[in-house]
């Protein structure tokens, strides 16, 4: 066999032995494209959040029966006036998917933004003090992973007053543990890292490294963790919206258009089929959108492409 290394290999044997040996593999060498479907969805979902009433045909509240279940435009007996067709009240259903959008960001945004706050603070306690600190706070983490989340999600809601605020702390609750076990084995790995301990040598309280030196660290990790949890507090709020538990009227909730529509599903397969399809865009985009972010902001992928 030959050996690379042996200035009598002719060029073309080492040539042929180079080629020989095994590549990476594509899926790790090439970097995956930007993502543009998913942020054209998202971009899409903001501007109809932000700009519900320059953008909506209609309000989406307003009914008329004589309309009551018409279809859409393109098929018999749909009219341009109501695109998407309109539901069992003749409200216009494109104009309640626009104002949809309104409870999707908000409760998204809100939800993540605390419950990644929270499984911060938390993981950064618990990886850096250790000892009892790091033993109570993730049997506390364990306690709420074993929690059946949408059950009890459903029982509280049940218990309390439906409506956006409680639904966004409902989520929150059952939504932050990911964030302090990633935020934990993080911290773990970098406490014993040289400028931590220089830090400590600089007499620099507990709160000030982590705050410093820690975070700005862990934060890249955090913020994949936080676009990947967005399709579950997506599909959280449709979820008890759907069951009654959620969003309630007037809003709009994409989750309570598929609980109106249910019961006229054989005969307008339109009003569950559209918030069904947006719920599910939505929910995707966010999670193409983590998973390049994460490709993106990962060291150790990026040195394998």
């Amino acid at each position: 066999m030959s050996d690379l290394s042996d200035p009598t290999v002719l060029p073309e044997t080492a040539s042929a032995a180079t080629a020989s040996l095994p590549d990476t593999p594509p899926g790790r060498r090439r970097a995956r494209g930007f993502p543009i479907v998913p942020v054209m969805v998202w971009t899409v979902v903001l501007a109809c959040a932000v700009a519900s009433p320059l953008i909506a045909p209609h309000s989406p509240t307003d009914q008329a029966l004589i309309s009551r279940l018409a279809p859409p435009f393109w098929m018999e007996g749909g009219s341009t006036d109501h695109l998407l067709g309109t539901d069992n009240l003749g409200r216009d259903l494109l104009s309640r998917l626009i104002y949809g959008c309104r409870v999707t960001v908000i409760v998204s945004v809100l939800a993540v933004t605390l419950s990644a706050a929270i499984g911060t603070i938390i993981g950064l306690l618990a990886g850096y003090y250790g000892r009892w600190v790091d033993t109570f706070l993730m049997r506390v983490v364990d306690f709420q992973v074993a929690l059946p989340a949408l059950l009890f999600g459903v029982m509280m809601a049940s218990i309390y007053e439906p409506g956006l605020r409680n639904v966004i702390i409902i989520i929150v609750l059952f939504t932050w543990a990911p964030f302090a076990r990633l935020v934990r084995a993080e911290t773990l790995s970098l406490r014993d890292r040289e400028f931590v301990q220089l830090a400590r040598v600089a007499n620099l309280p507990g709160w000030k490294i982590m705050v410093r030196h820690l975070f700005p660290n862990i934060l890249s990790t955090a913020m994949v963790q936080a676009t990947l949890n967005l399709s579950i507090v997506i599909l959280f709020e449709a979820a008890l919206s759907f069951l009654g538990l959620g969003i309630m009227p007037p809003k709009v909730s994409w989750g309570l258009m598929l609980a109106d529509g249910r019961q006229y599903l054989t005969v307008a397969w339109w009003l569950v089929t559209f918030p069904g399809i947006a719920i599910v865009a939505v929910a995707l985009s966010g999670n193409l959108f983590g998973d390049w972010l994460r490709d993106r902001l990962d060291p150790h992928l990026a040195h394998s492409r």
